[in-house]
């Protein structure tokens, strides 16, 4: 008797929810973000319908189409983000708005700082409802409750930042929290607040002020970050031992700390069905304990302020319980599966964030490497789940931070089970009860700040070893692939063979090669610093910094968030000279922060009072390295201290006669006198536009005496200022002077030998979908 063959699949059927489905999104979400622009949206919709119907009709070809499906949602998922952004005709005006204040502002003596959601608005700054602002409230203004509702005048942009080498993207990261605009409130006598602090917010301030008084200690700080995500308290010292030992995603309400809960909250349902086996007629164990679960970690999520990492992670729980919930066996593989799946189709552009990759592919490994480590010993399972984490997430850990922890895997074999089963279920606990009463929780926050300081005391002298957290310079694209070749190769099971050579594959992210220039010419970066200078000069064994860029008393210290950075990124190790060309705050207000990382042999300084480690600039002044001459042209000894007018006046040589010419902020004046002076000298083939392009430089005599090939101002976007100029941008335009400008370009690196070269114009030469022209 001939039995019917059942097909493997009835037709109509959805198709399965597997790792090939999730690698195809995961690969279209990740084409879309790598694309120069933003795709029209009509390309995107056929994208997605295409793949879509692909996926129905050819399930076999699941991957392919849900790549071209990945690919269509996530570019609309683009598209929707940077339309909702600022339009460009409000930019820069007075709008009256009315709104909420989200998360927990930060104050300090030079104002807040706070996140604002508008929910009202009227004429054109309607465009606005809705819509997530990152706001700056300075000088005398107030302190907005958590929740608050406000009616202020705000003063906006779109979201932008410097784009500079091993610098961190602010708008990649406006574009992941969903801001839509930066700027500042208008000290004007319409702001005032419509109605006092309250939901979840509120609640999470209220809790942390019960730990600081239940604390009064500085140990508070960490129970207020673990118990509702309160990191206001932790200062750069505190994250520099974080950084340094590796354990940054402990602190805060992180994704670990969301599953951990969700497994204290099925640990909980299942002792109340021990003690009341009854419910078990009603609801199913494993049902019951999902459910609990789920609902843990929703309130520890909410305690979190729904911050994205950890609604990103709660999602994660959710698919995966969605399978007991219905009663259907999955691996472990296929709950990942389902998890990637689920958060690609609600946020593709989950994808921007470093914890997307750092969750996922952490996971990923363990199961890999790791599927019965639950049945070996607790101490071998933390082991070995210890080295497959530090391995396989290391190629991760340089890309996305340019560093590499050495004290890491240490460091996290003690804090991993010491924070996440000891201190912050005793935080937790405190928690909970301080619910009800502050002072049932006030012996828990004491207890578990002394937990966390005790592991505090043994973290800061790791942290303090040399050679404990490892910088490395940007690495391509190529490194970072050959690395995650050598990660998984290094992973396979015992018995695979070749696994030294595996090493190798790690070389070029770990150990890249320096691009220094050949003896005799010389590199020169002029860092995006924003309204203010800093020149990298590089030569085949020395370093050279003209200019540390500006710091803000209410705002970042360019110093410290791009030169430090860049400097990194370009794989300096040391350097070898500062040159301060005068002491004006644009120039030399991010110096200390560059000392501290990179102290410089020796310091050449335009100011009225020097310290007592510089020298002061002057004429005359000469050196050579690697076959390039520095000059020092101006100012003359016994120059009076003129600010702007005294600025150290820099010129490079290389060995074939190329020249550049840094004149800092000279003036006209100066300029008349270095013609006068150094007739012979000017003439360059690379000129840094003095003054950031002000009316009062650049002349045209000053212009025609250097005569350079290129000319490049340094000017931060929409400056107050209005810099630069457009009469002293039309004069080396007649002259048919190629012209670079940071604020468009981005950070520029320029090859000085044989003329001047361009290598890189970042911001013109790396585009995204989230960059402004």
């Amino acid at each position: 008797m001939d039995v019917p063959r059942i097909p493997a699949r009835l037709p109509g059927a959805l198709p399965p929810f597997d790792l090939p489905l999730a690698a195809g999104l995961l690969a279209g979400a990740v084409a879309a973000i790598s694309l120069p622009g933003i795709v029209p949206v009509p390309v995107a919709i056929a994208l997605g319908l295409v793949g879509l119907g692909l996926l129905l009709r050819r399930p076999r070809w699941r991957c392919a189409a849900a790549l071209l499906f990945g690919t269509g949602l996530t570019c609309l998922h683009l598209a929707a983000a940077m339309q909702a952004r600022l339009p460009h005709a409000l930019e820069g005006v007075d709008l009256q708005v009315q709104g909420t204040v989200v998360g927990l502002p930060r104050a300090d003596a030079s104002g807040t700082r706070f996140e604002f959601r508008v929910d009202a608005a009227h004429g054109d700054a309607a465009a606005l409802t809705g819509r997530l602002l990152r706001l700056g409230w300075y000088r005398s203004g107030p302190v907005p409750a958590p929740g608050s509702r406000w009616a202020l005048t705000l003063r906006l942009k779109r979201p932008r930042g410097g784009v500079n080498p091993g610098g961190f993207d602010a708008e990649r990261h406006a574009l992941d929290r969903g801001i839509a605009a930066t700027g500042y409130v208008r000290d004007v006598a319409t702001n005032r607040a419509l109605a006092p602090g309250g939901g979840v917010d509120a609640l999470r301030a209220a809790l942390s002020d019960a730990i600081a008084r239940a604390v009064d200690a500085p140990e508070a700080r960490f129970v207020q970050a673990l118990a509702v995500g309160d990191t206001r308290g932790l200062d750069d010292d505190d994250w520099t031992v974080l950084r340094a030992t590796g354990i940054t995603h402990l602190i805060a309400i992180s994704g670990l700390h969301v599953g951990i809960v969700a497994g204290f909250g099925a640990l909980l349902a299942r002792l109340l069905y021990r003690l009341v086996p009854g419910l078990g007629l009603r609801l199913p164990l494993p049902q019951a304990a999902a459910l609990a679960a789920l609902a843990a970690a929703s309130g520890y999520t909410a305690l979190a302020g729904f911050a994205l990492p950890t609604v990103r992670t709660l999602l994660m729980i959710a698919a995966a319980l969605a399978a007991v919930l219905l009663r259907r066996a999955f691996s472990g593989a296929q709950s990942l599966a389902l998890a990637l799946i689920a958060m690609l189709l609600a946020d593709p552009l989950a994808v921007l964030n470093a914890g997307f990759w750092l969750s996922f592919l952490g996971v990923a490994w363990l199961l890999w490497c790791l599927p019965q480590a639950w049945r070996v010993s607790p101490l071998h399972a933390l082991l070995s789940a210890q080295g497959v984490s530090t391995l396989g997430l290391l190629p991760l850990t340089v890309w996305f931070f340019g560093q590499a922890s050495v004290a890491g895997p240490l460091a996290n074999l003690v804090a991993v089970p010491w924070v996440s089963f000891v201190v912050v279920p005793v935080a937790l606990a405190g928690t909970a009860l301080a619910l009800f009463a502050e002072a049932w929780g006030a012996p828990l926050f004491a207890l578990s700040a002394w937990l966390m300081q005790a592991l505090w005391l043994l973290l800061e002298p790791l942290a303090a070893l040399r050679g404990s957290l490892v910088y490395l310079p940007d690495a391509s694209p190529a490194a970072f692939g050959l690395a995650l070749l050598g990660a998984l190769w290094l992973l396979l099971p015992r018995g695979v063979p070749g696994k030294p050579l595996a090493l190798l594959l790690l070389l070029p992210l770990l150990w890249p090669a320096r691009l220094q220039p050949p003896h005799g010419e010389a590199d020169i970066v002029l860092l995006d610093v924003g309204q203010g200078l800093s020149v990298l000069v590089r030569t085949r064994q020395h370093a050279l910094l003209y200019d540390a860029g500006p710091s803000y008393p209410a705002g970042a210290d360019l110093g410290a968030s791009a030169v430090v950075p860049a400097l990194r990124g370009l794989g300096v190790a040391r350097l070898d000279r500062m040159v301060l060309s005068h002491g004006d705050n644009d120039h030399a207000g991010g110096a200390e922060a560059v000392r501290r990382v990179f102290p410089p042999s020796r310091s050449l300084v335009q100011r009225r009072e020097p310290q007592a480690d510089e020298t002061p600039c002057l004429a005359g002044m000469r050196w050579t390295w690697d076959g390039v001459a520095f000059e020092v042209l101006h100012p003359p000894p016994l120059f009076p201290y003129f600010g702007n007018d005294s600025s150290c006046v820099l010129r490079i040589e290389t060995a074939d006669g190329s020249v550049a010419l840094l004149p800092g902020d000279i003036s006209e004046t100066i300029e008349s006198r270095l013609r006068r002076m150094h007739p012979d000298a000017l003439d360059a083939d690379l000129l840094i536009v003095p003054h950031h392009g002000s009316a009062t430089s650049s002349s045209g005599a000053f212009i025609d005496a250097v005569s350079p090939q290129l000319a490049l101002v340094a000017s931060g976007h929409r400056n107050r200022f209005g810099l630069p100029r457009a009469e002293v941008l039309a004069r080396y335009r007649r002259r048919g002077i190629a012209l670079l400008d940071t604020a468009a370009a981005g950070a520029v690196h320029v090859r000085l030998g044989g003329g001047v070269h361009v290598r890189e114009a970042r911001r013109i030469d790396r585009p995204r979908p989230w960059r402004e022209e």
